[in-house]
């Protein structure tokens, strides 16, 4: 049985714990980044007040392209400091409890299965659990 990685990339309404928007790869990528960022800055579009798009420090937020399309929204950047976990603590929570409910003594047999019940995940997550 070979062993593979699946990358997770959401955006969290911190209002209300929503999963926005998300994109599930192979690989790191900025393509998948940025497409899920193309889709919260399109459900937010409508938000009254200003936005804040809060993330770490990884090398995807850190990208030009992303910096500049924050910047051409008007949206505020926010990132965690280095080593400070708290600040996006509400985001690693939710990667625990996905975790903790799907996958810890689960075995999946492949990216397809695993990919499948992320999606089921997010939806369950989105509208039936409680928070």
């Amino acid at each position: 049985m070979t062993t593979q990685k699946l990358y997770l990339d959401p955006f969290m309404d911190l209002c209300n714990g929503e999963i926005l928007s998300f994109r599930i790869g192979k690989q790191p990528s900025a393509k998948n980044v940025m497409e899920a960022l193309e889709e919260a800055i399109e459900i937010t579009s409508d938000c009254p007040y200003r936005r804040t798009f809060h993330s770490d420090q990884g090398w995807a937020y850190q990208m030009k392209a992303y910096v500049h399309r924050l910047k051409e929204e008007r949206i505020l950047q926010s990132m965690s400091r280095k080593g400070n976990c708290h600040d996006n603590a509400v985001m690693e929570n939710f990667f625990g409890l996905l975790k903790q409910e799907i996958y810890y003594g689960e075995v999946y047999y492949s990216y397809e299965d695993l990919k499948l019940e992320i999606e089921r995940y997010i939806k369950y997550y989105n509208e039936y659990r409680i928070k």
